[in-house]
């Protein structure tokens, strides 16, 4: 076996590294899915718009409206993604959040359509597992009941007498 002369064993370990391979579509899409719902979730619509295609801008605008106000986020997780075209990525996303007013966890899952225009944006966005109101959906919430006022259990005796 002939030995490899040092220069081209050089510019091929450095052609390997120095040109690492492109991320795919799937891959760059998650990493914006996850950069804007992280935005959207620390209240930064500004960069969250950003990856909104410029048509869905309004109604993603008036989704997540409540997001850092009346709604909560408590976690983000991105369940999967599957490429449903040449230019169109379905992203499942799984929402943790709460209303402040309240103390009940809930859950949704959102299903994103991203596209490639000119970039790939968020081209839709819709709820698709879980409880409802994260997108902004009406919901009505039962009141409290008063927690002022203590509880109050009749009294029984050992002698079986019952007394209120």
């Amino acid at each position: 076996m002939r030995p490899v002369p040092a220069l081209a064993a050089s510019t091929l370990a450095f052609s390997t590294i120095a040109c690492p391979a492109l991320p795919t579509p799937i891959a760059t899409v998650q990493q914006a899915a996850q950069d804007l719902v992280v935005d959207a979730r620390f209240g930064r619509m500004e960069l969250a718009i950003e990856k909104v295609a410029p048509s869905e801008r309004d109604e993603f605008v008036v989704h997540h409206r409540g997001w850092g106000s009346t709604i909560r986020i408590a976690d983000i997780e991105l369940v999967g993604t599957r490429r449903k075209s040449s230019d169109a990525i379905q992203v499942l996303i799984h929402v943790s959040w709460y209303r402040p007013n309240e103390n009940e966890l809930e859950q949704t899952t959102i299903e994103q359509t991203w596209k490639n225009v000119s970039g790939w944006l968020l081209a839709d966005e819709k709820r698709s597992d879980g409880d409802p109101g994260l997108l902004g959906e009406s919901v009505v919430v039962a009141p409290r009941a008063d927690s002022s006022a203590p509880a109050r259990f009749p009294t029984i005796h050992l002698r079986g007498a019952v007394q209120e």
